[in-house]
């Protein structure tokens, strides 16, 4: 027999009360060119019809669905190449078809699972197909359906997708720390499993399967997994890791690897404290403080972490958030090329690829709210006198990746003169978005520069206005006030 979800799909499809748009019942078909253009359309049109998958069921009659078996082979060769590779070849953008054989009790079935389209039409040959009826015609003879159809895909998120299926309540709870998601969120952990799985299925975190199953979006995987390899390999690499280094380079000893195995907004505080408790404090950081001090401010750390896990490309396989411990820095990297350019992140309002995980994420006060990130690291940065954070984007790496960088307190004199470049640019773009305007005095502070030293930051602005980063406020009075080049 075949495993218990794909019978139980086969049933439900079959008491489909007619042959919907995304699903096709043949008997006997084996046309490679009329199964190619069958799959375009099907993935075409179950994105229309806002549904995760489109199959078509070899065996099955099309009139009053009963089962009379099939003699198609879904592994035979088309010149020479077995059918699903030659489909493959044909098929742009790639996805992931799969044909199953059907082992029912009433006879042979072959089962095609296709994914919906996501990232654009798909194509078959170069061209896109769509069902119509019982027709497959060219997707561009009807405009409407397909701007209707782009419509559809550009909100199409990886959040959506699923991390497991066709699995029992009990697993879901098993799997989930569903008692972390109410905490969070803030609600009382309901006395009853129907009301937990209305909240958690209404948040999308969780979908309902056929057979009366269930299965976990990767929405709530990766917020919420107890263990995160419990579920696929993509989900599992999504793993936060934690390196720390006896030294300034990764050529020196390592002393600590640990990798975070719960989901992100579960673990979040977990994580948090623990790289708090690794780094060593700092008792004098600049003018400011008599004290003992964390060697970074606990909002910069908190927010440059979780904007890591929020704006990283989960479609990216292979690599999750890295965050490395070095003796004069901490980085944190996230895997996928960021979608507003570095030296705008203070003043641009956020974009991110993955809107629900950060929305939920901000609900839940893991971090600050919309467009008060990153300004807010940059002003802990200045109070605690250290050097300006750095954001790079790592084009040459296979996918891209990006990486923030807090460096440990050093006095002006021992910065680079590209950090205090940075900082004086860092420092009027904060400045601006507060309806302020810097001056070679606040600029002075924000160093920690005595008042009769203030010549060493002339010299500084001097290189930023030489570099186009910033201009003078009012041009009939250069030396009074600046703001940021683009302002």
């Amino acid at each position: 027999m075949s495993e218990p979800r794909t019978l139980s799909l086969i049933d439900d499809l079959r008491r489909k009360p007619t042959e919907v748009s995304w699903l096709e019942f043949k008997e006997n078909l084996s046309d490679p060119e009329r199964i190619g253009k069958l799959i375009s359309a099907l993935s075409n049109v179950a994105r229309l019809d806002d549904q995760q998958f489109a199959y078509v069921v070899w065996g099955v009659k099309d009139d009053d669905h009963t089962v009379v078996g099939t003699d198609f082979d879904s592994n035979s060769c088309i010149q020479q190449q077995p059918l699903e590779f030659w489909l493959a070849n044909r098929l742009r953008p790639s996805i992931n078809f799969s044909f199953r054989e059907v082992v029912h009790p009433q006879g042979r079935l072959v089962l095609l699972e296709i994914p919906a389209a996501t990232s654009a039409p798909v194509e078959f040959s170069r061209t896109a197909y769509i069902r119509i009826g019982s027709a497959t015609p060219c997707l561009s003879d009807y405009p409407g359906r397909l701007q209707a159809l782009w419509t559809k895909i550009r909100p199409y998120v990886w959040e959506s997708g699923i991390a497991t299926q066709f699995i029992t309540s009990d697993e879901v709870l098993e799997r989930l720390d569903y008692v972390s998601y109410f905490d969070l969120i803030g609600q009382p952990l309901p006395d009853n499993r129907a009301s937990i799985f209305e909240r958690m299925r209404a948040e999308q975190l969780i979908q309902v399967d056929v057979g009366g199953q269930w299965s976990i979006t990767n929405l709530g995987a990766i917020l919420f997994a107890k263990n995160l390899e419990a579920f696929n390999s993509q989900i599992a690499r999504k793993a936060i890791r934690f390196v720390s280094y006896d030294g300034t380079s990764r050529a020196d000893t390592v002393i600590r690897r640990q990798d975070f195995l719960q989901g992100y907004a579960c673990g979040f505080e977990r994580l948090v404290t623990f790289i708090k408790a690794t780094l060593p404090s700092n008792e004098h950081v600049g003018l400011a403080f008599r004290e003992e001090q964390p060697l970074f401010p606990d909002i910069a750390l908190r927010e440059l972490i979780a904007n890591a896990l929020i704006h990283q490309d989960m479609t990216i396989t292979g690599s999750g958030p890295q965050i490395e411990l070095f003796k004069d820095r901490i980085e944190i990297t996230n895997p996928g090329i960021p979608l507003v350019t570095p030296e705008r992140f203070i003043d641009s309002p956020p974009r991110s690829r993955n809107e629900a995980l950060a929305a939920l994420m901000r609900r839940m006060r893991l971090c600050e709210e919309q467009g008060t990130g990153i300004d807010k690291v940059i002003t802990a940065v200045e109070l605690y006198q250290l050097p300006p954070p750095a954001f790079l984007v790592e084009d040459q790496v296979q996918d891209g990746a990006f990486r923030a960088i807090l460096y440990a307190p050093r006095k002006f004199g021992q910065m680079t003169r590209d950090e205090r470049i940075r900082a004086c640019y860092q420092h009027a773009v904060l400045k601006y978005i507060s309806n302020d305007k810097m001056q070679n005095n606040s600029l002075r502070k924000r160093f920690g520069i005595e008042e009769g030293n203030a010549s060493q930051v002339s010299q500084v602005i001097t290189q930023a206005l030489a570099q186009g980063l910033i201009r003078p406020a009012d041009p009939s009075r250069p030396r009074a006030a600046y703001i940021p080049y683009w302002a």
